[in-house]
């Protein structure tokens, strides 16, 4: 892996209370046990720590809603689901990121309404302002914004790395049929001590 730290940037995504820990209304479900077990949190921390110490660009993605969910655009049925557990609202706990990655003053945190963080966000805009060519992707659900993201990304000309042991889905066999066989079309998966080891 060759990464210029200059035009790279890690983007750490969904990584908050409501999906990530088993108290929150998606993490209860089971997802949070998976990354539990996958060790997500942990390996996401190193991650970041890496990047920060090579002053590497980090953003970091939240699914955020306001308390009607009148910004909710989708109709599908895993937006009903999120309705009528209360998830994600702004303010809520389940809308702040999880302490163990949380985001520094210096860090651009991006609120979505959906699975696509380029979706009416100003991440595009920032990206380019900053020079930003490279995107290094960790998040859950690996089938929903980590797989999103890479489309969108390679769409739009970015180089694309996923950190495969930063990411987890509901469901195991969904979050390995998606590094096997879906996001090695958009670009390279690896491992978050390899993207550690590259920033040295």
């Amino acid at each position: 892996m060759n990464l210029d730290h200059a035009s790279t940037a890690l983007l750490l995504m969904d990584l908050q209370n409501e999906m990530v820990d088993p108290k929150g209304a998606v993490g209860g479900g089971g997802l949070a046990a998976l990354v539990a077990e996958r060790k997500v949190l942990e390996n996401a921390r190193s991650a970041l720590d890496a990047a920060r110490a090579a002053e590497l660009a980090v953003v970091h993605v939240r699914l955020g809603f306001r308390a009607d969910y009148s910004d909710a655009l989708s109709v599908a049925p895993r937006i009903d689901k999120l309705k009528s557990l209360g998830a994600a609202v702004l303010g809520s706990w389940g809308s702040e990121i999880h302490d163990s990655v949380a985001p520094s003053d210096d860090e651009l945190v991006i609120t979505k309404q959906c699975v696509n963080p380029f979706f009416n966000t100003n991440l595009m805009s920032w990206l380019h302002h900053n020079g930003i060519t490279c995107l290094v992707l960790g998040g859950v659900a690996t089938n929903l914004v980590v797989e999103s993201t890479a489309r969108a990304a390679d769409d739009a000309g970015f180089q694309v790395v996923v950190l495969e042991d930063c990411c987890a889905s509901p469901n195991p066999d969904w979050h390995r049929f998606s590094v096997e066989n879906l996001l090695p079309l958009f670009g390279e998966v690896t491992t978050s001590q390899e993207f550690t080891s590259a920033l040295k």
